[in-house]
């Protein structure tokens, strides 16, 4: 590659926050694309045949490494994200060790060949499931969470046995540039994880590459665009995507509690959360009590860089432009902002921040209630009855998370029941994310597939059904010929599927049957 072409491929990252430059990287060409993936199909074949514990191994190595390098790592995500430092520790490195140290537990008892039952009359024979590695995975992942939401996916392939391509988002490439380390400190062979550094072009260019499963955290739109470009091929996929997630409060509710967690539920990472609260309805006998405390609270928030900062900035300038028309629109047709400052006003010039802002007056037509926002803006709408309220949360195209908060848990859960969410917390928000137990993953436009738990591991395999017999009979029954078999297998059906099982007759039937296969 000539000098020019070198320079070419050459990107300066600046944070965010201070809009200062910070680092360097490079573009993965397209025509790299080939190359990556043959390493990765001459890899599998030696990775696939590692055995299960020596692939927990690096994983363990991987965790302890996280931890012994807690600082520079959270550091790393703030720096990349405009997060503040708790919350890159929190919701970034946390949940990663948290998840790798679930994976060493769980992993061999999720993937390991199991029996099934067999029906009896199979009888003689024998049923089990394996799980086989598919062979290479691509991953796409998002910048708003680019270390866990990378990682986890990537690490439940490698952990399944497959070899995997990573493609970082442009948007915070210096994560892509943090996992190429932490891959060596595990002992990963690099061409069972491969790291594509690029943007869109590069991530079509990989989807088309024939991968035989494709993980992809991001929008709906591009999802939409790998979805489409997969089923050419019939390649499985896995898309967690968008949300615009309800809160639901009603008036018997712990009211101080319910406004914390809206606040930080819609907050948090300057709102740029899949599972952010992005809906706020609360019953009309608190609706003003309740406004009025989450203003107070919010004016409370600090934002910065430091320590002790609240909420950092957003991430992608992208994403303040999508956040100022929503805005803009909503105060046109009458919403008012009771925190926060107009569109207008916004000074991103210096760091991509915005006043977290609480919005009245909303209606649902409007699009800050209908479209992802993915930044700090909390729409609150009064309601009246439980089945208005369940109506206007699942009046959207999106399905992934929803909260409901009662003192009364009985109809928190019935509430829960008729909400179509993927995931629904009861008094609290965003968690079951973070418990590597559950299924992860959401309904309608917000994504196919569910990833973490054991379904999430197996996610990630070929699951094959066997069935064995012994082999000593010539023929089964159902087997040609065909001559005498109708009466026995009628009487068989009769005696085993009635309404009440005539044993006898069944076992008379079954022993008419063995004799004439013989």
């Amino acid at each position: 590659m000539s000098d020019d072409s070198k320079t070419e491929q050459l990107r300066e990252f600046f944070n965010p926050a201070t809009n200062q430059l910070v680092d360097t990287w490079h573009l993965t060409p397209l025509d790299e694309v080939p190359r990556l993936y043959e390493q990765a199909r001459m890899a599998f074949h030696s990775w696939s045949a590692i055995p299960l514990t020596e692939r927990l191994g690096m994983m363990r190595q991987l965790r302890l490494y996280l931890v012994e390098h807690l600082d520079a790592t959270a550091d790393a995500v703030a720096q990349s994200t405009g997060k503040v430092p708790v919350e890159a520790l929190t919701s970034d490195v946390l949940p990663l060790i948290d998840a790798i140290l679930h994976m060493e537990k769980h992993a061999k008892r999720a993937l390991r060949k199991r029996r099934a039952p067999t029906p009896l009359v199979l009888f003689g024979k024998r049923s089990y499931i394996e799980y086989k590695p598919r062979g290479v995975v691509l991953c796409i992942s998002p910048w708003n969470y680019p270390l866990q939401l990378s990682l986890i996916p990537v690490l439940s392939a490698l952990v399944a046995g497959n070899t995997v391509i990573l493609k970082p988002s442009e948007v915070t490439p210096l994560i892509g540039k943090l996992i190429e380390r932490l891959r060596d400190a595990a002992g990963i062979p690099k061409d069972v994880l491969q790291i594509a550094h690029g943007a869109g072009d590069l991530g079509a260019a990989l989807t088309k590459g024939n991968p035989d499963f494709i993980f992809f955290t991001g929008s709906v739109r591009t999802g939409k665009l790998i979805q489409a470009e997969a089923a050419k091929q019939l390649i499985p996929t896995t898309l967690e995507l968008g949300g615009k997630d309800p809160m639901i409060v009603f008036s018997d509710a712990n009211l101080e509690r319910a406004v914390q967690g809206a606040i930080w539920g819609a907050f948090t990472n300057s709102g740029q959360v899949c599972m952010s609260v992005e809906r706020l309805y609360v019953e009309r006998p608190i609706y003003d009590r309740f406004v009025q405390r989450l203003v107070e609270e919010t004016k409370r928030l600090r934002q910065g860089t430091g320590p002790d900062a609240d909420i950092g900035s957003m991430t992608a300038k992208m994403q303040v432009d999508v956040v100022r028309e929503q805005v803009r629109e909503a105060l046109d047709k009458g919403a008012r902002l009771l925190t926060g400052s107009p569109p207008d006003e916004w000074q991103t010039d210096q760091g991509l921040f915005i006043t977290p802002m609480v919005l009245v007056d909303v209606t649902p037509e409007m699009s800050i209630m209908q479209e992802e926002t993915f930044g700090p803006v909390l729409p609150v709408i009064p309601f009246d009855t439980e089945d208005e309220v369940v109506q206007l949360a699942n009046d959207s195209p999106y399905g992934l998370n929803a909260s409901v908060w009662s003192k009364s848990l009985a109809r928190a859960r019935r509430v829960a029941s008729r909400l179509v969410s993927g995931n629904v917390v009861i008094n609290d928000v965003i968690i079951t994310v973070v418990n590597h137990h559950l299924p992860f993953g959401g309904a309608k436009q917000s994504g196919l597939g569910k990833y973490h738990g054991e379904v999430g591991l197996r996610s990630f395999c070929v699951e094959t059904a066997v069935m064995k017999d012994s082999g000593r009979q010539v023929r089964e029954v159902a087997w040609y010929p065909y001559a005498g078999r109708y009466e026995p297998l009628a009487k068989l059906i009769k005696s085993f599927y009635g309404t009440k099982t005539d044993w006898v007759g069944f076992i008379k039937a079954y022993t008419n049957l063995l004799k004439g296969r013989k």
